[in-house]
């Protein structure tokens, strides 16, 4: 199986990695953080036509009529960029929720217990297989209670405690409700991807940047060592993230994720090593990546329990990879979804 991208494919990657360049470079960037995560509507619905939202939707839908692999590659760049707002949720919700694959609608998603991000702002909450709007979305957002948020880009509030209850509960409901998650798993599994290699290039450019006694940091065996460590976990993680949306299979996501988030926690976490005691301050970046990655961390797919997925992949009690048993228990509580 040949898991070179594709010339489209490349095409693609870069063709967002320039629009995000232009529509949310680091000033844009500073700002969304000084309005304390915001989302800029102008920006989501740039997003929506550029069809971020709508790549895996027919054609004849109104959409792009690509598939998983491509949309990795798009989350990739968004996690590069740092860009903000519930984009897993919003992508997993076109079609399903009027204004969503045009970035008309903000979508968010409750993930256990787990806080929900940027619900205040949302046109609609994803709740098991069912969308909240109108009158039951604002009688939920009512009931709901703002948190602190480790990240300044990503509002929290905790959920009612009766949130995971689907409205309208069906037969299909579980089934579409652990599909819907373990897709926002890999989904989010590129995000931390992007991160860890935008992590790893900062840290290679201050390495040659930054001089101690008349020398680059980067010709210091130890600073060499941060840095070709964080390359040696970036890249396996892109060739499971790339693997796993080829298949699709529950068990193959769980390792992408498990692989992507440490990726991505470990090298911001050395990436601010090496900055040294600018990358504590709040005008570097570093920090905010390592925010982001520990939320990430923490929503659609734990550690834990992609260890305990893997695990039971290997014995015989493996669940099937289209069988709800396959996406696992529920999030511990801590970061949030969407």
């Amino acid at each position: 199986m040949d898991f070179q991208l594709s010339d489209d494919q490349r095409a693609l990657r870069s063709g967002m990695r320039d629009l995000l360049g232009a529509v949310f470079d680091r000033d844009r960037l500073r700002a969304a953080v000084d309005r304390g995560g915001a989302l800029d509507r102008t920006l989501w619905r740039e997003l929506g036509a550029a069809g971020f939202f709508a790549l895996r939707l027919p054609e004849e839908a109104g959409g792009v009529g690509l598939g998983l692999p491509e949309a990795v590659l798009l989350f990739e760049e968004a996690g590069r960029a740092l860009l903000p707002g519930p984009l897993v949720a919003t992508h997993l919700a076109a079609g399903p929720v009027k204004g969503a694959a045009e970035g008309e609608a903000v979508v968010t998603a409750v993930d256990g217990r787990l806080p929900v991000a940027h619900l205040a702002e949302a046109d609609a909450v994803l709740v098991g297989a069912e969308a909240l709007t109108g009158e039951a979305l604002r009688d939920f957002v009512a009931a709901a209670r703002p948190v602190r948020s480790m990240d300044p880009l990503t509002p929290l509030h905790r959920a009612p405690t009766d949130a995971e209850r689907a409205p309208a509960a069906t037969e299909r409901t579980p089934a579409h409700a652990g599909r819907f998650r373990i897709e926002a798993a890999l989904l989010t599994a590129a995000e931390q991807l992007g991160s860890a290699a935008r992590t790893t290039e900062a840290a290679v450019q201050h390495a040659g940047d930054r001089e101690q006694f008349g020398s680059p940091i980067g010709s210091f065996q130890a600073v060499k060592h941060l840095c070709a460590d964080m390359l040696a976990r970036t890249e396996p993680a892109r060739a499971a993230v790339y693997a796993a949306a080829l298949t699709g299979d529950p068990v193959e996501i769980a390792a992408a994720k498990l692989l992507a988030d440490e990726a991505a926690v470990r090298n911001a976490r050395d990436c601010l090593q090496i900055h040294g005691g600018m990358g504590f301050t709040w005008e570097a970046d570093v920090h905010l990546h390592l925010k982001r990655a520990w939320l990430r961390a923490a929503s659609w797919l734990t550690g834990g329990e992609a260890e305990e997925l893997l695990a039971a992949a290997l014995g015989a009690a493996r669940p099937l990879p289209g069988s709800s048993a396959a996406y696992g228990p529920e999030a511990p509580e801590a970061g949030g979804g969407g």
